[in-house]
């Protein structure tokens, strides 16, 4: 299994060049399937990870989200991008020791939101939201400076899909240390390629939570360099367990688990990754 410096390099090499995908598994189960497929590095997802503990997406907290990275870590020799959310601090200090801990874990990359969690207030003040990743940037360099640092601008998730203002803030995110700029959200070719060339030439990453009528080939030729799937992949495998459970509750049929996977391939696929 590679070393967790290894796998902070091969992080780094992927946002070079071209564009990579980067899934987002929400237990060891399914990250070491995504590996087995050929998927070159994973991301956490928070809302498929809450899902899974039987939360909403949101409260689950700094000591089990830091447990799960390190779970994921190990789980597979694939980079692992923490989903991070607003570090669990409002302060730059408080998200600086957070981030700190985060990195204990083994992540190659992290990260770090503009949102407040409050509804009355969804984001923070840009001077504050520089502050916040200036400090996820310090923590990051005091370990190493090896580690990916991502800046996501919430804009478009909280109500305020404004172009320009997202623009603004990743520009002050890319300028305060974030080496990938991440707005979740976007839903045009328009709108992606006005971001890519404005922060050009830093990476930026793309969030398809839903169909955006865009294939992987597509959204590289604007200039993407990696784009993740939040917890469309969870969602994906819940609907597939709603389904089959409500056919045998209301109408006492098994005619879903026609399309269950095969237990002697998952038992063969998890054997030949036992030994980790």
């Amino acid at each position: 299994m590679p070393s967790t410096a290894q796998k902070r390099q091969a992080f780094r090499q992927l946002h070079a060049t071209g564009c990579f995908v980067l899934p987002n598994p929400w237990d060891a189960g399914s990250a070491r399937y995504l590996e087995h497929i050929g998927f070159k590095a994973l991301a956490t997802t928070s809302s498929g990870f809450a899902w899974s503990q039987g939360r909403a997406d949101g409260p689950v907290g700094l000591e089990p989200t830091l447990a799960h990275l390190r779970e994921l870590a190990a789980a597979t020799d694939l980079p692992l991008n923490a989903d991070f959310q607003n570090g669990f601090a409002h302060d730059p200090a408080g998200v600086a020791e957070n981030v700190r801990r985060a990195l204990d874990t083994g992540i190659a990359g992290v990260s770090i939101e503009d949102a407040t969690g409050d509804p009355a207030r969804p984001l923070y003040d840009l001077d504050a939201a520089v502050a916040r990743l200036r400090a996820a940037r310090a923590a990051i360099d005091a370990a190493g400076g090896d580690t990916v640092l991502v800046g996501r601008a919430e804009c478009f998730l909280h109500g305020r899909p404004d172009l320009d203002e997202t623009i603004a803030r990743l520009r002050a995110y890319a300028n305060a240390g974030a080496d990938c700029l991440y707005a979740p959200g976007l839903a045009t070719r328009e709108q992606i390629a006005a971001i890519v060339a404005a922060v050009a030439p830093k990476p930026v990453n793309v969030l398809v939570w839903k169909p955006l009528g865009l294939t992987v080939a597509e959204i590289a030729a604007l200039g993407v360099r990696r784009i993740s799937v939040g917890g469309a992949l969870a969602r994906s495998a819940w609907v597939g367990f709603m389904r089959a459970a409500r056919l045998l509750a209301e109408q006492g049929r098994f005619d879903e688990f026609a399309q269950a996977a095969s237990g002697a391939e998952l038992d063969a696929l998890f054997a030949a990754g036992g030994s980790r």
